[in-house]
């Protein structure tokens, strides 16, 4: 992903600087930090980057969609309706909470829409985990429609989409709060760490206090601050934060190069008839980690990645894939886990064991995502897509 192409002086210096006050915790120590506070740092610079009152960093894109259904006192009993196709965390997160997740169809998206949310509300739903997958954006206008006929609350994990807009307003913006992830595989990556944002005081409030053991952060002195809430740890330690802080300052250059390289892998598979690509509500918001393009069914599909593999081209299909698609989760399917899940004492609304998503399975099962990289030369570019041109050849 294109945060672990660019590790370069920047993040060292970040880090030195750290390293070099000896202080590692984000909190407190303030005369011996020397001013350096690179999880504030970031912090700032990601609420103004997308135009909130409010960042908090985390220990992972995981802890962020924790933090934000604990904030948004989503618990015991809650139904949240959550797509099928997505990295397994937020379903976690769900049952972490104690919640009920209820899954959706996805459309050409890759995301949820509209009328699959409307299809699964009950009295007992709460809120909306919206995924915006592989780097684009749901029909996220009218999602929030949804959301506000329905008096639900709207929560966007933006892990996979940091960068990406819709119709100028940063995605990670429409929703009560959202999350973000700076993993090793992500647009940005600090090695681990999420992040939160939103506009909502209370909130905010909430998950600073929430990510530090109930801490109120008063004062300076860290045994005598007081504890409003019961919490927990998701804190990001100021390493972490140190390599995020240099790694988002690149993101412009980071857009920029992904969606150029991007268009010219389009321009090759647009050559082709058989080919139709991933609908993007606003192309011009698109981050642009991949390019994601569907064959006319599963049999075209297995036969074009074959010929992928002959010519050595790396891409990835879902339908197979074990971390991000309900097909292949059967942990979640018999509901294994290393603790006893609040779940076991409600009944959800759905038989994971049995439950199929044909819609889902039709689109996923046909699609083939191609990761774009940023630092690809032009002669490396045009490998690929001679590559492409041969291997589609050899199918069509």
């Amino acid at each position: 992903m294109p945060g672990t192409e660019l590790f370069g002086e920047e993040e060292k210096k970040e880090v030195m600087d750290v390293l070099e006050t000896g202080i590692l915790f984000r909190y407190n120590h303030d005369q011996q930090r020397n001013g350096q506070w690179k999880a504030k740092s970031f912090e700032n610079d990601l609420a103004r980057y997308h135009g909130v009152r409010f960042a908090h960093l985390t220990s992972s894109g995981t802890t962020a969609d924790n933090l934000a259904l604990a904030c948004c006192g989503i618990g015991v009993g809650d139904e949240v309706i959550v797509p099928p196709f997505t990295f397994i965390a937020p379903v976690e997160a769900i049952l972490n909470a104690g919640a009920i997740p209820v899954f959706a169809e996805i459309d050409e998206t890759l995301c949820l829409y509209p009328e699959s949310i409307e299809a699964v509300i009950t009295p007992k739903t709460k809120a909306v985990l919206l995924v915006h997958m592989c780097g684009s954006m749901a029909q996220i206008d009218k999602i929030v429609e949804v959301c506000k006929k329905h008096n639900l609350i709207l929560i966007e994990d933006t892990a996979q989409a940091l960068g990406a807009s819709f119709k100028g307003k940063p995605l990670g913006t429409f929703g009560k709060i959202a999350i973000f992830s700076f993993d090793f595989f992500k647009i940005v990556s600090a090695a681990e760490g999420g992040a939160i944002i939103t506009d909502d005081p209370i909130l905010y409030e909430t998950a600073a206090q929430h990510s530090d053991h109930g801490h109120s952060h008063v004062g300076n002195n860290r045994g005598a601050e007081p504890h409003p809430i019961i919490g927990t740890n998701y804190r990001i330690s100021e390493l972490h934060a140190a390599v995020g802080l240099a790694q988002f300052r690149k993101l412009p250059y980071i857009l920029e190069r992904q969606r150029a390289n991007k268009s010219k892998l389009e321009n090759t598979f647009a050559k082709y008839t058989q080919i139709s690509f991933r609908t993007v509500p606003d192309k011009n918001g698109d981050s642009a980690t991949f390019l994601d393009f569907f064959l006319q069914d599963e049999t075209t599909t297995r036969k074009v990645l074959k010929s992928f593999d002959k010519h050595g081209i790396g891409y990835a299909y879902w339908y197979d894939n074990n971390y991000h698609y309900f097909r292949n989760w059967d942990h979640i399917r018999n509901m294994k886990a290393a603790s006893k899940l609040a779940i076991s004492l409600f009944k959800s609304p759905q038989d994971y064991a049995t439950i199929v998503f044909p819609q889902s399975d039709s689109i996923i099962s046909r699609l083939v995502s191609i990761q774009i990289r940023i630092t690809w030369s032009e002669e490396e570019i045009q490998n690929l897509t001679s590559k492409i041109e041969k291997a589609l050849k050899d199918i069509f």
